[in-house]
């Protein structure tokens, strides 16, 4: 992405490496969702799921062990026996991991694209370059970041190395966009936002400079954000 330009970070975290010795599995922390891990190291998060014996409401917890690249064999069915085989070994007064159930289907909203916000271009998507997975649009601290379509916040907040305080919304089972380097954070977890809401401020939060750091993700795949905006 556009701000490993800072030179803080290795271009190896934002090639979906997450630093831990062991890149196979995420020991998860208090305030990540299923999400924002998958975000991290760009896979499907329904991949996650299956990879994880995770149930269809995507709960997960603090210390659990999260497989993170896909295993020699996948089980592909549910069973009751399956429901939280990953979640064992947690004490009764463990804190969940909020994930918000967010209820759409394959084609159930046809997806109509609007700038987050305005400004100058800063940086552009590159398929070659892991740094450069979004576009980055400058301007000045406070200004208003847009929902760039109507869906589901899953993840508000800081606990991705790299990209400030971020916000990822669902539009639906396919696709994800993401706001990054952030002020405020103006929408939390589960809350529903249309198209064209204010949902952050601008900001220069785990980066050198103010600006938005713009993705959208199909599938858990970085695609090129002026395929879909408005030219």
């Amino acid at each position: 992405m556009g701000c490993s330009h800072t030179g803080v970070y290795s271009k190896g975290y934002y090639s979906g490496e997450s630093g831990q010795s062991n890149n196979t599995e995420h020991v998860v922390k208090a305030g990540e969702t299923l999400y924002s891990i998958a975000f991290q190291y760009r896979q499907d998060y329904r991949q996650l799921a299956r990879w994880n014996n995770i149930d269809n409401h995507y709960t997960i917890y603090p210390q659990q062990r999260l497989r993170v690249k896909r295993p020699t064999r996948i089980r592909t069915r549910y069973t009751k026996k399956d429901t939280n085989v990953n979640n064992s070994k947690h004490p009764a007064n463990h804190s969940t991991v909020y994930k918000p159930e967010v209820k759409t289907r394959p084609g159930s909203q046809v997806l109509s694209w609007e700038w987050p916000t305005k400004g100058p271009i800063l940086s552009r998507f590159s398929a070659s370059d892991p740094g450069q997975k979004g576009i980055d649009i400058g301007g000045r601290r406070g200004v208003p970041i847009y929902a760039a379509e109507a869906g589901y916040v899953v993840y508000s907040g800081s606990g991705l190395r790299g990209y400030g305080k971020l916000i990822i919304i669902k539009h639906n089972e396919t696709f994800l966009s993401a706001y990054a380097h952030n002020n405020r954070l103006r929408v939390k977890e589960g809350e529903k936002v249309k198209k064209g809401e204010r949902i952050a401020d601008m900001g220069d939060t785990g980066t050198d400079k103010v600006k938005l750091h713009f993705e959208i993700r199909r599938n858990g795949t970085p695609e090129n954000p002026f395929k879909f905006l408005p030219k």
